[in-house]
């Protein structure tokens, strides 16, 4: 298998997953790891540079909410950044250290399932359901900590996210849309923060070839998550969150027998 096609796949995922509560970066983390691709520091850097190309495509759909709709969306959005912000610096790579490995992530997709299972049970819709326009800057700070637990492997940003802000109060398709238009400077800052981390090292992640790699599947990733996007929000309106949820166990539980046979 090829470099090209090994990037296309990555991008493809990226794509795919970045929207949905099932937690990209780990699926990303698999993905690599059975496409049998080694560790280095410009692998760590595509994970997080390639979703930079799913985030573009938010701000291309949701155009009109967020240039057209005057600042206060602004406002509840940096609200909600906060706590990325603090907890990002002091406790990111903390996380990251202590809750690492595979078993680790197999048992954040079953867990964090069975709570998706369950979402919609526990918090039916009701007819006053907050929407976005209507979002305290408390309850954005709020929903902005449940997103901070994204920083342990596994967890998902979007579905944290999601699950807060139905917590909250806010209407399925609220959550939803909520949790796109915080993922716009959540995961710039993550990519800042990994080029802070990497300064010493940018003249080896940004060579010709690397630059190769980083456009093609940032671009793939765009093109996929406009698509995900799209289809998400109308799934959600309809079905709810559940199937995400068997769909975490399912993989948390095959990922599992693959780590005790391996």
């Amino acid at each position: 298998m090829t470099d090209i096609l090994k990037t296309i796949i990555l991008g493809l995922v990226e794509g795919l997953t970045e929207f949905l509560p099932v937690s990209s970066t780990a699926h990303l983390i698999v993905s690599e790891n059975l496409l049998g691709i080694e560790n280095s520091k410009f692998l760590n850097f595509f994970t997080v540079f390639v979703q930079l190309g799913a985030i573009a495509a938010v701000p291309f759909l949701y155009f009109k909410r967020l240039f057209a709709s005057g600042l206060s969306i602004y406002y509840t959005i940096i609200a909600s950044f906060i706590p990325a912000v603090i907890l990002g610096i002091l406790l990111d790579d903390f996380l990251e250290a202590l809750f690492q490995g595979y078993w680790f992530i197999a048992g954040s997709w079953i867990l964090g399932g069975l709570l998706l299972v369950r979402i919609d049970k526990w918090l039916p819709a009701k007819a006053d359901s907050i929407e976005i326009h209507s979002i305290s800057y408390i309850n954005a700070f709020k929903i902005g900590l449940f997103q901070c637990i994204a920083m342990i492997p596994g967890v998902s940003r979007s579905g944290a996210s999601i699950v807060g802000g139905r917590v909250l109060g806010l209407s399925h398709s609220a959550a939803v849309e909520y949790s796109f238009l915080l993922g716009i400077p959540t995961i710039l800052g993550a990519c800042a923060k990994k080029l802070v981390d990497y300064r010493n090292d940018l003249d080896v992640l940004f060579t010709k070839e690397h630059i190769h790699f980083l456009s093609i599947g940032t671009v793939i990733s765009f093109v996929v998550a406009l698509l995900t996007i799209k289809w998400m929000v109308g799934f959600v309106k309809r079905y709810g969150f559940a199937l995400f949820g068997y769909y975490r166990i399912i993989i948390g539980l095959l990922l599992s027998i693959y780590l005790w046979m391996n």
